[in-house]
């Protein structure tokens, strides 16, 4: 069985060769911004900038955030919203070619920021940049992204249900109490109402990214130090693995099978996973903290029912005194060098302040990640992202850097045979997830 397995992953990796999910999610909403120059209404300071932003539910808040820097530098700050599924590197690189590039734009990550080589402006200097961890740094150690906001990776509960099952998440430590703290609601599931312990989905074909991204991450940067890229830098050598620490690893996911809502384990989506925790059925969920948006907007109505429950993040402790969870932004604005370099700077130095916060926080719902900031959203992760950033108890997430396509192509399939029972055991899912990263590394 295991040669039978390792084969068809293998199979697939040398198929999917380096197709991958690439960094643009989104696309252009047209926006009054989309010339090269743009215009500054009578009385302001006849300066101007142009900010391409990828989250397209946030515009009129952005728009409301560019006023409010007009209104005290005279500065007009044209907002061009992109959403809706279309290409925003391409989109860019369009305007580039057409010479009509923004003078802030986002970018998602380490493939879109190597469009960009060289024709970023260098923000190392920047007040903002000693108030936060997650600037996004390039290989030479300069900083070319600006955050604007933080989402986080943590095992998520339901507070409610630990507090009536008599669980402190706080005592979840280690593999031991992780263990024992499952065990305990297992055995009042009933009374306590629950479908299962934890909501895990392991389907490798649409959530690849859950698994081989999101909870792979954990492996490469779960307990460590936000500059400590030991794991990462292993795998990125040639697909190596450390086994001890991924035994571990293999072990918690052993666990997360065991106790997981079996409907969903190998064949739900992503929407029945978050309703279902958002209707109170899970003690525990393996997603981020990008669920609470759908909590309290798609799913309002099952949560509402549920009692709005109050939620929380434990880390992903599968060595015993892990206590970070990872933390980054999603993606980051960048300065395009140009003559406007200077003035782009000066309003990004303005949002990571007081009155630039206020409305990134409070209007458009951003949870801050900068140390400074006394603003916490209502998005239901708002508190804890905010009270582990604070506490300096946050790791970094590499696996933004991992081989294109590796999640996708190889690991995916790997946790769902695992979920399957295609699998045996741990030890052998961990010497499968070696044998495939090598092999998609060498390919």
């Amino acid at each position: 069985m295991k040669k039978q397995v390792l084969a068809l992953a293998l199979a697939g990796v040398m198929a999917a060769g380096l197709a991958g999910c690439g960094g643009s999610s989104t696309s252009s909403t047209a926006a009054s911004g989309s010339t090269k120059e743009a215009s500054s209404t009578a009385g302001g300071s006849g300066k101007s900038l142009r900010l391409v932003n990828g989250k397209i539910e946030v515009d009129a808040q952005l728009k409301e955030l560019a006023a409010k820097y007009k209104e005290e530098t005279g500065v007009d700050v044209q907002i061009e919203s992109m959403g809706g599924g279309v290409d925003i590197q391409g989109t860019l690189k369009g305007y580039y070619q057409a010479d009509n590039m923004p003078d802030i734009f986002v970018n998602g990550g380490a493939t879109d920021f190597a469009n960009w080589e060289g024709k970023l402006a260098d923000m190392s200097d920047q007040a903002w940049v000693k108030d936060t961890d997650a600037a996004y740094t390039d290989a030479d150690g300069k900083v070319i992204g600006f955050p604007y906001t933080t989402e986080a990776i943590g095992l998520a509960y339901n507070a409610d249900v630990l507090e009536k099952a008599g669980v402190d998440p706080k005592s979840i430590t280690g593999p031991d109490s992780m263990k024992k703290a499952f065990e305990t609601i297992d055995a009042k599931k009933d009374e306590l109402g629950l479908t299962a312990v934890i909501g895990y989905c392991a389907e490798a074909t649409n959530l690849y990214w859950s698994t081989g991204n999101h909870l792979f991450g954990v492996y490469e940067d779960g307990g460590l130090k936000r500059d400590d890229s030991t794991y990462y830098d292993m795998l990125s050598k040639d697909g190596s693995i450390d086994k001890d620490r991924f035994g571990k690893f293999a072990d918690m996911v052993a666990l997360f099978n065991q106790y997981s809502d079996p409907a969903i384990l190998v064949s739900g989506t992503y929407d029945q996973q978050i309703l279902n925790f958002a209707s109170g059925k899970y003690a525990f969920v393996t997603q981020g903290s990008w669920i609470g948006a759908t909590m309290t907007s798609d799913d309002k109505e099952a949560y509402d029912a549920a009692g709005d429950f109050k939620v929380g993040m434990v880390p992903y402790a599968f060595e015993e005194g892990q206590d970070t969870i990872l933390t980054n932004s999603p993606s980051w604005w960048a300065v395009f060098q140009n003559d406007n370099t200077e003035e782009a700077k000066k309003f990004l130095q303005w949002c990571s302040e007081d009155k630039g916060q206020d409305i990134l926080v409070n209007k458009a719902g951003f949870v801050s990640p900068f140390k400074s900031c006394t603003y916490v959203a209502s998005d239901p992760f708002a508190q804890t992202i905010t009270d582990y950033t604070k506490a300096e108890k946050t790791s970094s997430w590499h696996w933004l850097g991992n081989k294109e396509g590796l999640a996708q192509n190889a690991l995916g399939v790997v946790f769902q045979d695992f979920a399957a029972g295609n699998i045996p055991d741990a030890e052998t899912f961990a010497s499968t997830i070696e044998q495939v990263s090598k092999q998609y590394y060498a390919s």
